[in-house]
């Protein structure tokens, strides 16, 4: 039992500070610089979606408008069955550098994404999604990356808009704070593991077809560009927006499908688990699978406390009681969720035990549905 409730601790706590500590010392010793320089080549934006005729007007008006010369951007948004008028919206439209697709019928994401890469024309492809909004200088700053002859794949970075109404802004806020620090470590280390699929950039002639009801393609599309031996960047110049989840319940669904994708990462490419076939191996077991493990370490720590005899053991048991006590308060009086530590509790148990979902969707086989678009807290308007 003292093997498994250490082994636990150390899971947990490598997971969540452990491997940043370890990005924070390898910065500190070597950092790749990327030789980017201003450059203008042929872009195509991507998007797939779903029964979106109320946003995706403003949507094609924010890409439209970037600071790039217009002769040399497009986009193809992929209608994936849509069953509402958003491809009427698009055909009304009178912008030339907009090309349509209309899937008959709901092939899911994956397979909408294909056909868009598929009737892209530019050397760039950047993907994003319907609901975020590009800064104006967005596209720019992803595409000098790529006059590094290194460079694959380029990430943007993500803000999230405050909500009046959101009940989990501050720890979303928090977690996104810390997520955007360790992408910005790998990046200058070396590369990042994933994506953020809000805004991110690929060599057209390294993209690989998505197999059906690939779930992160934000994550697996940058991994196959690594496992062909370029570089993964994060640019921080390069800005999309997003409205924040109104509560805890919506969080749950994205993090749901989230983790059940990353589950779904090793039954859809395998290779990634082995050095030889994998150069992020160990950033992709340290941000990805570590953390996938930690509800179980929870478990394993707990079981093992109630266990162990001795002063070290009783207390680490209280304090995890204390914490599944403070969690279980808060979900059940939401008005003592005004208390910052409270909240955070909570969310961190929900977090977890959403981890445990996703990994039973994947177990199951519950994971590789159709997508719907997912609104996780409105659209930026």
């Amino acid at each position: 039992m003292k093997l498994l409730f250490w082994l636990s601790v150390t899971i947990i706590a490598y997971a969540y500070a452990g491997y940043p500590l370890m990005l924070a010392l390898l910065r500190m010793v070597r950092t790749r610089p990327v030789n980017k320089s201003d450059w203008e080549p042929t872009v195509t934006v991507v998007i797939a979606a779903r029964n979106e005729e109320q946003i995706i007007e403003n949507r094609i008006k924010n890409i439209l408008g970037q600071e790039y010369p217009a002769e040399k951007i497009e986009v193809v948004v992929v209608s994936d069955g849509s069953t509402d008028r958003t491809v009427e919206v698009l055909d009304s439209l009178e912008f030339g550098s907009v090309k349509v697709v209309a899937l008959a019928n709901s092939q899911g994401k994956a397979m909408a994404v294909n056909e868009g890469v598929l009737q892209a024309g530019g050397e760039i492809i950047v993907f994003t999604d319907v609901r975020q909004k590009f800064a104006p200088d967005a596209i720019r700053q992803l595409v000098a990356n790529f006059t590094d002859q290194e460079v694959g794949c380029v990430s943007g970075e993500l803000f999230f808009l405050q909500d009046g109404e959101s009940s989990v802004a501050a720890e979303m806020g928090a977690y996104w704070k810390y997520e955007k620090w360790i992408r910005k470590a790998e990046g200058q280390t070396g590369s990042v593991v994933g994506a953020t699929g809000a805004i991110y950039a690929i060599r057209r002639a390294l993209y690989r077809p998505l197999s059906p009801g690939t779930l992160l393609d934000d994550v697996m599309t940058p991994l196959v560009i690594a496992q062909s031996h370029f570089r993964v960047v994060f640019e921080g110049g390069s800005h999309a927006f997003d409205i924040v989840s109104k509560d805890v319940s919506q969080e749950w669904k994205r993090k749901v499908r989230t983790l059940a994708g990353n589950w779904q990462l090793l039954s859809l490419r395998p290779s990634l688990l082995f050095p030889w076939c994998n150069p992020l191996w160990w950033r992709f077991l340290s941000h990805k699978i570590a953390r996938l493990l930690v509800p179980f370490a929870m478990i394993g720590a707990l079981a093992a406390s109630c266990v162990l005899d001795g002063l070290l053991y009783r207390m680490a048991l209280t304090g995890q009681l204390l914490l599944y006590v403070a969690a279980a308060a808060a979900g059940t009086m939401p008005q003592i969720r005004k208390v910052k530590l409270l909240n955070l509790c909570y969310f961190l148990v929900v977090m977890n035990l959403a981890a445990l979902v996703g990994f039973w969707r994947w177990v199951t086989g519950q994971s590789a549905t159709a997508w719907k678009a997912a609104h996780a807290g409105g659209a930026v308007k």
